[in-house]
């Protein structure tokens, strides 16, 4: 009797420890702009081999289309879950702020990306800094247009914090470096829509004549931008530079319809959002010259930790970029 209670003890004392390190585990869930294109795609793939890695639970919501109310109720629904962290790549910083301050309320820790100084956040990580990644495009739209012409400017939304500052910083670059170029209209927030900013893209090269140049920042827009180059047989005669996933974009590019440009890797920010919410859970505090896998050694600025690894899209890699996933 005594064996079989010693038995009984012990299974049950198993069941328990199995049980609490379960309860125990780390629950992780990023929002997306949007679910179901390659960019978020490849974003997906590295949250979960991270996580399958570090033992934790790691998810991605991806919204049906990159509207913020939809990111406020996923928010929402996760503050409801109760996970231990939420990460987010916001649609509209302002929007977002009184739910992601609702989640810091409840004890659930807040990291972003491509939101620097997001209110409402413990920490926000960008893997290329803003003035760097915005004039790099500009400098490889203003050396394929010869410093001449006009060009227009796609950006996600006109309430995206970083797709603006890309912006600013590229139009900036390309007032002081090449002044025969000129801007048409202010800037168009359609480049997390493909159909959009083919459209938009379709308008502005039939209203404007000498219309030579794209600078799409957004995955979507530079796809977009491209197609219609391509529609228009204008390849070689208007440039299109920006950031995209290279898989979507690959064809374009052996076309000559799209130009190329630079990005980071969304499966890298993806690795990331996991690695920082398990260095904390664990109470490791990021702080200057730590090393941190897929960041590098760090040096933050208050909660924003920023790095600059870029990658080229061009011919010459664009089939490398695709054999990694991207």
């Amino acid at each position: 009797m005594k064996k079989v209670f010693a038995v009984a003890l012990g299974i049950s004392l198993a069941l328990f420890t199995s049980t609490a390190a379960f309860a125990a585990e780390t629950k992780i869930g990023v929002v997306v702009k949007i679910g179901g294109i390659p960019w978020f795609n490849a974003m997906e793939a590295g949250i979960k081999e991270r996580s399958a890695k570090l033992g934790v639970n790691g998810f991605m919501v991806g919204p049906t289309s990159a509207d913020p109310a939809l990111q406020v109720r996923a928010i929402e629904d996760l503050i409801a879950q109760k996970v231990d962290f939420i990460g987010v790549v916001p649609n509209d910083a302002k929007v977002l702020e009184p739910v992601l301050k609702k989640a810091q309320a409840a004890g659930i820790k807040v990291i972003t990306h491509e939101s620097p100084k997001q209110v409402g956040a413990d920490w926000d990580f960008e893997l290329a800094s803003a003035k760097g990644f915005g004039e790099a495009h500009a400098k490889l739209l203003g050396e394929k247009m010869g410093g001449k012409g006009s060009y227009a400017v796609f950006v996600g939304s006109l309430t995206v914090p970083l797709h603006n500052a890309w912006a600013d910083a590229a139009i900036a670059y390309i007032k002081a470096n090449y002044p025969n170029m000129k801007l048409v209209g202010d800037r168009y927030g359609v480049a997390e829509d493909l159909d959009k900013s083919r459209s938009t893209a379709l308008d502005l090269m039939s209203a404007n004549p000498d219309l030579a140049g794209f600078l799409a920042f957004g995955s979507q827009g530079p796809i977009g931008a491209g197609r219609a180059v391509e529609e228009r047989r204008k390849d070689g005669k208007v440039f299109v530079t920006g950031p995209f996933s290279p898989g979507q974009g690959a064809k374009l590019i052996k076309s000559g319809a799209l130009t190329g440009g630079f990005m980071w890797n969304p499966k890298q920010a993806g690795e990331v959002f996991v690695t920082l919410a398990d260095r904390i859970a664990k109470g490791q505090t990021p702080k200057a010259g730590d090393n941190i896998e897929g960041l590098g050694t760090i040096t933050p600025d208050g909660n924003t930790i920023v790095v600059d690894q870029l990658l080229k899209i061009d011919k010459e890699s664009i089939d490398k970029l695709v054999s990694m996933g991207l």
